[in-house]
């Protein structure tokens, strides 16, 4: 138990492992708001799209 707690609070290592986690986690966030907003954006598109054809020029 104690190997694990001092494993946990040990601060030496690569800050590259750390900073590849983050950029993975940002990476997957992004995903995250463009896949939940992707459907809402092209129904907007569509949308307009049909009122632009509607007017006579």
């Amino acid at each position: 138990m104690k190997f694990f707690l001092q494993f946990f609070l040990d601060d030496d290592g690569a800050i590259t492992v750390d900073f590849v986690v983050l950029t993975a986690a940002i990476c997957l966030l992004g995903f995250v708001v463009v896949s939940a907003f992707s459907g809402g954006a092209t129904d907007l598109a569509n949308e307009v799209e049909t009122t632009l054809n509607d007017v006579d020029l």
